[in-house]
């Protein structure tokens, strides 16, 4: 026996101690979250804390499959246009900065009830962008509370954010009656619409102004311009490459194009070896041009008609772009990435926190929140966005007709009212929504693929099993054992604050449905602990899970804005520390009422879940 419990308590030690690394790890940001968490899976396999044929179970657990259909159903809703007319409508209401800022605040919390908030802001933040060019707003002013607004949209439906869905889940899993479609509601309606209505009427005031960028142009202070020239026989690059001659000068210089005997080479690298009378179509700020003819040797071709070199260019279009939080680019040059070689692809500028960088992009490490100027075709680009995870700011012709806006509202709204009344599971009716969609075409399959984070999917099953080693070994019990003294100083209610606080710090530096998995069995047993049912415990890991206002790296929505907004990392606090304090007021006295801290045994009013049911 003495063998068993020190074998139990090595295993509680050791996935304590993985879960701490695993934390740390999703904090330092080094490596992606994914990648983070299918090493700790399969080191927990290693030490025999999951068992090696339960390792994937969590990839096709109730929740992953829920939170992939939901993000194919939101690219059906962005795709049939009913987001951008409702954008496009309120951008037409007003002149007035405040009026807009609620009308888009407002809009973006509805949707994010029903659709991945991260696919609501990024429909919106284009026409945001153009109406803020327009009216000379400061994209500042409205881009934060946006970003938040999505946050808070998120807490009001079963569907609306993946921690809700995981919480519906988990509670699903101990007591065979997961949350339904609008047990949230009560609460998060209650939470984000006092949290809007502060962030319009005080908030804003909270919110950093940069100064307005009116258009691209200004914005990146182009002055380059696209020219030919020629290598001639006595040239000093014959024989070298061409990322020699874009490297020859201090200064931005992109070949856009090469002709050589007549022909429009289709594919070219930058280790394309220079021959005579190549032609060099090349963009290049005019005082840079002087100083390559000189250094290259290279003639400026005058009076020439670039139409034919640029035969296969006709299409092309400038277009910005965000890097997202998850992007595969983070941390790499542009050089690296081989935009050219692999898309087709050109980087003309990169601006940080609102302001231009200068130097050689190749030499420029990129961050999340960084916004890229790019040239290249429609299908390159969409292809460069879709594989490095890269958002447009740009109208991208969505195809709207009264047709499929009707189409696409009716099947989501009969999936919403199938998992509402109970008929079906949420991950069945969402993936029925979601075959409805292709089926009628609103979806093509390939933007199936496109429209899932898979990211999130990889998080979501690795840490699953992770979660469940943390019970299983009965490391939670230990935990709460620790904490649940408390409970005889402070009562259900001020030890449901400090869940909920404790819930909204993790979820400022980790990856949202990360904390909601690691915190729902504490919050479960916890309840056990203090005597309550677990239901209000259960609910404020959920709201907590949703409130990453603190800084840009907790949720993708913050960093989505930080570029285009020109914020700095610690604007976020400033509006988000007074925004989460609110919250924390708001929010428990709704779950004390929608959810009472009633002791076990007392009415079961409110609550269907026997105690000893978390306990198990």
């Amino acid at each position: 026996m003495r063998g068993a419990d020190k074998r139990g308590m090595i295993a509680q030690l050791t996935i304590s101690l993985l879960l701490l690394v695993t934390l740390f790890l999703f904090i330092w940001g080094r490596w992606r979250y994914d990648i983070v968490a299918l090493v700790a899976l399969m080191a927990a396999v290693f030490l025999r804390l999951v068992p090696a044929k339960e390792a994937f179970l969590g990839f096709g657990h109730p929740a992953v499959i829920t939170v992939a259909a939901v993000l194919v159903v939101g690219k059906g809703l962005v795709n049939s246009g009913v987001v951008y007319q409702l954008g496009s409508a309120i951008a037409r209401t007003s002149n007035r900065p405040l009026v807009l800022l609620g009308g888009f605040t407002t809009l973006v919390t509805l949707l994010s009830a029903f659709m991945n908030n991260i696919g609501a802001l990024a429909i919106l933040m284009p026409v945001t962008m153009q109406v803020c060019r327009q009216k000379k707003i400061s994209p500042s002013l409205m881009l934060m509370p946006l970003a938040f607004g999505s946050l808070l949209g998120g807490m009001i439906t079963l569907i609306g954010t993946p921690p809700n869905i995981i919480i519906a889940s988990y509670r699903g899993e101990l007591t065979g009656v997961p949350f339904g479609m609008f047990d949230f509601t009560p609460v998060g309606l209650g939470v984000a619409a006092g949290s809007v209505l502060f962030i319009l009427l005080i908030g804003w005031r909270l919110v950093p102004i940069r100064r307005p960028d009116a258009t691209t142009e200004e914005m990146y202070e182009i002055e380059g311009y696209i020219t030919e020239v020629q290598i001639p026989p006595k040239s000093a690059m014959l024989g070298k490459t061409l990322g020699d001659f874009e490297d020859a000068v201090d200064g931005d210089v992109s070949v856009l194009g090469v002709i050589r005997e007549n022909r429009n080479l289709k594919t070219f690298g930058r280790n394309l070896v220079l021959e005579e009378e190549d032609l060099l179509i090349i963009e290049v700020n005019s005082d840079v041009l002087k100083h390559l003819l000189l250094k290259t040797g290279a003639q400026l071709v005058e009076d020439k008609e670039l139409e034919k070199g640029l035969a296969t260019q006709e299409d092309t279009q400038i277009v910005e772009a965000v890097i997202l939080l998850n992007s595969q680019a983070i941390g790499k040059t542009a050089s690296s990435l081989m935009l050219r070689k692999h898309y087709s692809v050109n980087l003309l500028a990169v601006a940080r926190h609102g302001k231009r960088l200068h130097g050689r992009f190749g030499k420029i490490k990129l961050k999340a929140g960084d916004v890229l100027l790019l040239r290249g075709t429609e299908i390159g680009l969409s292809d460069c966005f879709n594989a490095l995870g890269w958002l447009p700011l740009a109208d991208r012709g969505y195809r709207i007709g009264p047709r499929r806006v009707l189409l696409s509202t009716l099947i989501v709204a009969a999936g919403v009212t199938i998992t509402a009344l109970g008929l079906l599971p949420v991950q069945i009716a969402f993936t029925m929504t979601a075959l409805a969609m292709v089926m009628t075409r609103l979806l093509s399959l390939r933007e199936v693929y496109e429209s899932i984070d898979w990211g999130i999917i990889i998080l979501l099953g690795a840490m699953i099993p992770l979660g469940q080693a943390f019970e299983t070994t009965g490391a939670a019990d230990s935990l709460v054992s620790v904490i649940a003294p408390l409970g005889n100083i402070f009562s259900p209610l001020a030890m449901l604050g400090a869940l909920l606080v404790t819930t909204m710090l993790l979820s400022a530096v980790i990856n949202n449905a990360a904390a909601a998995i690691l915190m729902a069995p504490i919050a479960t047993q916890l309840a056990a602990g203090v005597g309550v049912w677990a239901d209000p415990y259960l609910m404020s890991v959920a709201i907590g899970a949703s409130c990453a206002f603190l800084t840009p790296i907790g949720h993708q929505s913050n960093a989505l804005v930080m570029g285009p907004g020109g914020y700095h990392f610690g604007d976020y606090w400033r509006l988000g520390l007074v925004l989460e304090i609110l919250i924390v007021a708001l929010s428990l006295p709704l779950i004390a009422y929608f959810w009472p801290l009633q002791p076990v045994g007392g009415s079961e009013e409110g609550t269907s879940i026997e105690l000893e049911q978390y306990s198990k």
